[in-house]
């Protein structure tokens, strides 16, 4: 094979080669094209996975700080109660003509022994059928009075309407009891109107128990509590029932 043919062979190889080396360009470049469309589809059709709500408001799943069964129990009956406590003291009041007030409590209603000592007279055949009785765990106050004399009696009334449920004249009181109860009512200087305010005054909230007591040291106080709405914890005063002053504060947190 002399030179010129040699020459020729080789101009005719690399324009192949270039071809062939071309070809192999543009297969990859078409791959790698195809690859970065295939990354970017996801993002283009796929819907968000986040969970935060759209308005910034807590998810439902989010729970509120865990409450003890007390609190628990003061979240669900003290919004209930739409009577305030002076409203069904007052009512029980009017229920036993000349008694006053020695201890009320927010509680639910338990049917048997409020059978009330003043019945009224018998509905005449055109007279409305009287309410139903409430069923147990109504939310209610439940109210002790006592007239001159110390006799007590219980009287219930509705913490939602105001109604009287039921009431009856306390049992278990001797002659001792009575004049114990007496007694108290006639030393304290203080109301019960007036404990609440100094109570609230310190501490705001819902008042659910008022009553008129010996404490520890056999001080006649009038014993307040308070239920705080923002953690429904309960606070106790004892307060002078004679002078009015805070004998005591203690806050409840179970």
């Amino acid at each position: 094979m002399n030179v010129s043919t040699h020459a020729r062979r080789l101009r005719t190889a690399i324009p192949g080669c270039l071809i062939a080396c071309s070809a192999l360009l543009l297969t990859a470049c078409g791959s790698d094209k195809g690859t970065e469309v295939s990354a970017a589809a996801p993002a283009q059709t796929g819907s968000p996975t986040g969970t935060a709500s759209p308005t910034g408001s807590p998810s439902p799943t989010d729970s509120p700080t865990r409450l003890t069964d007390d609190q628990a129990e003061r979240r669900a009956l003290v919004p209930a109660a739409t009577v305030t406590w002076g409203t069904a003291a007052d009512t029980a009041a009017d229920e036993v003509p000349g008694s006053q007030l020695v201890e009320i409590e927010l509680t639910r209603y338990q049917n048997g022994g409020t059978a009330s000592p003043y019945p009224s007279p018998s509905p005449s055949p055109a007279s409305p059928s009287p309410s139903p009785s409430p069923s147990p765990g109504t939310p209610a106050w439940a109210v002790d009075v006592a007239t001159e004399d110390g006799t007590v009696h219980i009287v219930h009334v509705d913490a939602a309407s105001g109604e009287v449920l039921g009431s009856r004249q306390e049992s278990d009181q001797d002659a001792d009891d009575k004049r114990q109860t007496a007694d108290r009512l006639a030393q304290a200087e203080i109301t019960p109107e007036e404990a609440v305010r100094t109570a609230t005054e310190r501490t705001d909230g819902t008042v659910t128990a008022v009553e008129l007591e010996n404490d520890d040291a056999d001080k006649l106080i009038w014993s307040v509590e308070v239920v705080t709405e923002d953690d429904w914890n309960k606070t106790t005063f004892d307060i002078d029932a004679t002078n009015g002053e805070i004998l005591r504060e203690q806050v409840d947190r179970d």
